[in-house]
């Protein structure tokens, strides 16, 4: 496994907050599915850990979170590669 520290930019409004929750829209929840795009144990259901987490609209301009990939990712292809799929979500994925 590869761990990556992930800094996180986004703007709140569209979300209940940070933490995934069963029945609303997460920030963790979208990174998550761009993730599961890209890696494989992602689409087996593994999670991302943050430093904290937001509540419902707010925004952030440097939430840092990690997620422990099987592929050994250049930085930069990971961030462009995540920006990509997050697409049309008000997230961007500032540095990897």
């Amino acid at each position: 496994m590869h761990r990556f520290a992930l800094k996180i930019e986004y703007d709140g409004r569209p979300f209940a907050g940070w933490q995934a929750q069963a029945d609303q829209p997460s920030v963790q929840e979208a990174v998550e599915r761009a993730l599961a795009r890209l890696d494989r144990g992602f689409s087996e259901g593994a999670r991302i850990s943050a430093a904290g987490r937001t509540d419902a609209g707010v925004h952030a301009t440097s939430q840092i979170a990690h997620a422990d990939l099987q592929r050994d990712w250049d930085p930069f292809r990971l961030r462009e590669a995540l920006n990509f799929h997050l697409k049309p979500a008000p997230i961007a994925i500032l540095d990897t």
